[in-house]
């Protein structure tokens, strides 16, 4: 799933090299956050944030096939948590 995650991110990110992802897995819920570059920040989320719900939806429905729910979250570089 984490491969699909970061497919689809990188074909919008304007700067792929940068990308981080952190991933946690508790077993059942698996949480990936994803950081960005500033510029890449409207890209990947989409207007309206239309291109984060589609990744979200399609993370969703995947990871039903593994019993798994995933939490995406898209952070800016150097935004606190």
């Amino acid at each position: 799933m984490i491969e699909l995650i970061k497919y689809v991110v990188e074909q919008f990110a304007g700067k792929p090299n940068e990308i981080e992802y952190d991933v946690v897995d508790n077993g059942k819920e698996v949480s990936v956050t994803i950081t960005l570059a500033d510029s890449d920040m409207g890209k990947v989320i989409g207007r309206q944030g239309k291109i984060a719900k589609a990744l979200r939806t399609l993370v969703r429905a995947g990871g039903q096939k593994e019993n798994k729910k995933y939490n995406v979250e898209i952070k800016e570089r150097g935004e606190k948590e």
